[in-house]
């Protein structure tokens, strides 16, 4: 019988951040976009407080000020460490285990023939907790939808205990089905659950029941294939080897608007330079850039402008110097002064692996141009990323994200290690 685990870390933004300062434990924590626009993670205390996801921070400062509301930068730098964390600790339990998102992962426990999955799942939480300090709710059912509702009861029932176990009690499914709105089922999108709710499908029980060709013909075989995994159906299996990437993007808005073209092809090259040394983590090379920049549109008041433009390699390549020198030279041709632009971007396209390149007479010089970015990689990596860089900026440059609220890297910089006082 197939049996599929979601392990979801809860409010994991602003865990994380109460992993490393304890006294925001217990206090109502957001944590804010880049540039401290909009709130994108919330604990408890601040979803009590009615604060919403995406609600744009300046809005809400009379209720931060009111109820002491902690708010931080968004430091993706130690979520995604602390993600790698927890990912390790569950793949001690399962070799089988597919990364979802930053903060869940599913994991395939049928080939553990478990007796009591229950009970492997709490101390797998306990292990996460103990060994992280990051708490996770985990869902349990025979298929990945079955295990996604499940997860979000593990959350919202105090007496699950962090785990509820969908798989082995059929009479519980059919009530978590039942208190499960259609929205909330994975893989219904807002027009879909329109669609659905006027055929009076308002519950995940009943959109499991629903006849295959009425679903069909509402939703595709998309809905058809939400509907087997509703009856638990193992539809959707692991994916432990994610498909290859396509196109690789690089973007930013701003901290503040700039007129000016140095400041914009300082963020170019920065955007371009840290895309080059992604192809080189991943073993791909690109086929093409296309560089863009946009003004303010939220602006009323502001010249509105939004332009890109495109290059070809000759060879496919993740050569740093290469892909800074079409970024440049796209960014020359789309520029026109007189506008104040709040966001530019790098994006890489036609990618495919490494080895995959064509040959060319120049080819002893590209290996020579490989073996410097080996070594460009290498100090960046000893020495932090950033270390050697490509003609950028100061750190305070225009373009570069406010961070007013950042809280320390605490397990990436040596600096910012956590100082325990005897």
């Amino acid at each position: 019988m197939p049996l599929f685990a979601l392990v979801d870390c809860n409010n994991f933004y602003a865990s994380c951040e109460r992993v490393f300062d304890p006294r925001l434990i217990g206090k109502p924590v957001v944590v804010l976009s880049n540039n401290d626009g909009c709130v994108v993670a919330r604990s408890n205390e601040a979803k009590a407080l009615g604060i919403a996801m995406g609600v744009p921070f300046f809005k809400i400062r009379p209720l931060i000020r009111e109820h002491r509301v902690v708010a931080l930068s968004s430091n993706y730098t130690l979520y995604a460490d602390m993600s790698r964390r927890v990912v390790e600790v569950l793949s001690s339990f399962t070799p089988d285990l597919e990364v979802y998102s930053i903060d869940e992962s599913f994991l395939d426990l049928a080939p553990l023939n478990l007796s009591d999955p229950g009970r492997f799942c709490r101390e797998m939480r306990a292990t996460v907790l103990r060994w992280t300090g990051l708490p996770v709710s985990i869902g349990l059912g025979s298929s990945k939808t079955l295990s996604k509702i499940a997860n979000r009861l593990a959350k919202k029932k105090a007496e699950a205990g962090g785990v509820m176990d969908l798989a082995s009690h059929p009479v519980r499914t059919e009530s978590a089905l039942a208190s499960t709105p259609v929205g909330e089922v994975w893989g219904i999108g807002p027009r879909s659950e329109a669609k659905l709710l006027a055929l009076g499908i308002t519950d995940a029980l009943r959109l499991r029941n629903a006849p295959e060709g009425l679903i069909r013909k509402v939703m595709g075989n998309v809905g058809v294939r939400t509907v087997l995994e509703l009856r638990g159906m193992a539809i959707h299996t692991l994916d432990t080897e994610p498909a290859q990437k396509q196109t690789l993007c690089r973007s930013r808005t701003f901290g503040r608007a700039t007129r000016e073209l140095g400041d914009v092809r300082d963020a170019v090259v920065a955007f371009a330079s840290r895309t080059a040394e992604k192809l080189r983590e991943d073993g791909l090379v690109a086929g093409a850039l296309a560089t863009f920049i946009m003004t303010d549109r939220f602006d009323a008041d502001a010249r509105q402008r939004s332009a890109s433009a495109s290059d070809p390699f000759g060879i496919p390549t993740n050569d740093t110097q290469e892909i800074i020198g079409a970024a440049t030279r796209t960014l020359s041709r789309i520029w026109k002064d007189g506008y104040a632009y709040r966001k530019a971007g790098v994006l890489l396209l036609d990618l495919v692996a490494g080895n995959d390149r064509l040959r060319d007479l120049f080819e002893s010089s590209r290996k020579r141009a490989m073996r410097r970015m080996a070594a460009l990689d290498e100090i960046n990596a000893r020495f932090g990323h950033g270390a050697i860089t490509f003609g950028l900026s100061s750190l305070k440059a225009p373009w570069r994200s406010r961070t007013n609220r950042l809280s320390p890297c605490y397990t990436t910089e040596w600096t910012d290690l956590p100082v325990v006082q005897s």
